[in-house]
């Protein structure tokens, strides 16, 4: 008799003659009958090529190094600095000296250096073999972030005593201390002819200054009731310079955005975060910077959106999504992409020309 479906037969019975081979299988290894599918569960592939594994607590701030394409510095919560090289597993060297978090790395421009802030209030200088060189000291709180004279071993330091340090690197000497701002130095650098430097701070302003005299040449806040322009209402996250050092861009607490004139001081355009938080309160903006060959700005925030900004027409070109807030960004050399670091644990990469996403990099398992 012909095969049927098993539709047309009905029920089908094994008997004993049917079996072909016995398995032992472990109850502890089967899932439960009334267990859903879990994919939150399944780990995501992990795209890195190199992982440094010498710090025991969370790390707070990577260099790398402008001249050595595999030559990076990490720090952390564990009071540890460290120097380390792509794909060279048996090579690291640990900057120890610091007594508490290590919150900051920079290279020098000519990449013969490296400076590292701590949360100890000081600021130590390397060279790139992670030799010690000496200790710059000053401020009276820990270091938020630290850079480097574009032309020179100089370097700049905000802390969270409500002021900014500047030291030559070379000998240790401290060159100028900025005060004025009445809170937390948030950011801060020098415009890329060096001739100029801007602070942001937890005060809401941006100041403008003489690094030689120390002078304070234009305070940026925000003037109610003025026409024109507003500006920050609450302190400021991040700020960059453009290329042509006549530009400051700075982002804030308040999800709002500003670019200023700084030979003039005055705010020359504003936007703010797309989205605000559940409970109607805007997201913060964490990360902004001017494209290196493009007249775009580009801002990143905890509303989960990357905003690619005309320059020219004062609007978005485009709003790029994520999953979750994003904490950074940075350029690919002189090009027009762009990697983002999120909430997520996922650094993506984005054509800012076409505004799409051209891939992802998974592996961590926390927050960038």
């Amino acid at each position: 008799m012909p095969a049927q479906d098993d539709e047309e037969q009905g029920q089908v019975f094994v008997d004993e003659s049917d079996i072909i081979h016995e398995v032992d299988v472990d109850e502890e290894d089967l899932p439960d009958a009334d267990d859903e599918d879990d994919t939150e569960n399944i780990k995501d592939t992990d795209d890195s090529i190199h992982i440094f594994t010498g710090h025991t607590g969370e790390l707070y701030a990577v260099a790398c190094s402008p001249t050595d394409p595999v030559l990076v510095a990490t720090g952390g919560g564990d009071d540890k600095g460290f120097l380390w090289k792509i794909g060279h597993a048996d090579w690291a060297s640990e900057l120890r000296g610091h007594t508490d978090s290590v919150s900051s790395l920079a290279f020098s421009s000519d990449g013969q250096l490296l400076a590292s802030g701590g949360f100890d209030g000081l600021v130590k200088v390397w060279d790139t073999f992670g030799n010690y060189k000496r200790t710059l000291e000053g401020p009276g709180g820990g270091i938020e972030w630290i850079r480097w004279h574009p032309k020179g071993h100089l370097i700049l330091a905000g802390s969270e005593d409500c002021t900014a340090w500047m030291w030559n690197a070379d000998n240790g000497k401290c060159l100028n201390v900025f005060s004025g701002h009445g809170a937390i130095v948030t950011c801060g650098d020098f415009a890329p002819d060096g001739k100029t430097i801007c602070s942001g701070s937890e005060d809401a302003t941006l100041r403008i200054w003489n690094p030689r005299s120390g002078e304070s040449i234009h305070v940026v806040r925000v003037i109610f009731f003025s026409v024109g322009h507003p500006y920050h209402t609450e302190g400021l996250t991040c700020l960059s310079i453009s290329s042509d050092s006549t530009l400051a861009i700075t982002g804030s607490k308040d999800g709002s955005v500003h670019i200023v004139n700084i030979t003039t001081g005055k705010v020359v355009s504003s936007c703010s975060s797309q989205t605000g938080s559940t409970d109607g309160n805007p997201e913060s903006i964490e990360c902004v910077s001017f494209a290196p060959n493009f007249l775009w700005a580009v801002f990143g925030g905890m509303d989960q959106n990357l905003t690619i900004w005309d320059l020219q027409n004062s609007s978005p070109r485009f709003i790029c999504n994520h999953e979750e807030g994003v904490t950074c960004l940075a350029w690919l050399g002189a090009s027009k992409f762009l990697a983002t670091g999120c909430c997520d644990g996922r650094i993506r990469i984005w054509n800012c020309l076409s505004g799409e996403c051209i891939e992802t990099f998974k592996g961590h398992e926390h927050a960038i």
